[in-house]
């Protein structure tokens, strides 16, 4: 198989049989899927269940895929819908906590000085504890938006969800990010 095989002949040969052909699927978007499923999930340990659960169910789904979106964007959904799921079941809270995984809201620059790196760090805290305060469906189309860069088509499609849905979820969530930030930084001048 030539390195550049799309995803629509791997997934042509997996449904044949070849096992690898999945697992080159899996190579491909995995850490892709582990990035976004860590600010949706909440840590990494439970992102890394919801990919793999993710993942299973593809492979034992793949004859349903109807190939009307992009790969990536049906598995997409099958682990945001794993992690739903996974939420209801335990009703914790999710804690967009990311600095385990090193994929955390990370402002600092390592050549700044570091009183500097200390206010960056103090900013991205604050901006994972609004993130924290949004509802699941504010914060899910403003990760996968501003995180993870899916133009509007793209969170439609993978949330199935209308795009006006899509951009009125993210006004709002970012007039709510706004407000929580000014409310933080109101407290801290205190």
């Amino acid at each position: 198989m030539a390195p550049d095989v799309d995803d629509d002949c791997l997934i042509d040969q997996a449904l044949a049989g070849n096992a690898d052909a999945f697992g080159r699927l899996v190579a491909r978007y995995q850490d892709r899927l582990f990035h976004a499923m860590t600010h949706i999930a909440g840590s990494a340990e439970d992102a890394r269940d919801v990919v793999q659960d993710a993942f299973v169910q593809a492979f034992v789904k793949l004859e349903s895929f109807r190939r009307t979106s992009g790969f990536y964007t049906w598995l997409y959904r099958i682990a945001f819908n794993v992690s739903a799921t996974r939420r209801r079941r335990t009703r914790t809270n999710v804690s967009i906590d990311g600095n385990a995984t090193g994929h955390a809201l990370t402002l600092a620059d390592p050549g700044s000085a570091p009183h500097d790196r200390l206010e960056q760090q103090e900013r991205a805290a604050r901006v994972r504890a609004a993130l924290e305060n949004l509802s699941e469906e504010f914060r899910t189309v403003l990760v996968l938006r501003e995180m993870d860069d899916c133009d509007y088509e793209t969170i439609a499609e993978m949330l199935d969800l209308p795009i006006g849905t899509v951009r009125s979820r993210l006004h709002r969530a970012r007039l709510q990010m706004r407000e929580l930030l000014k409310e933080t930084m109101e407290v801290e001048k205190e």
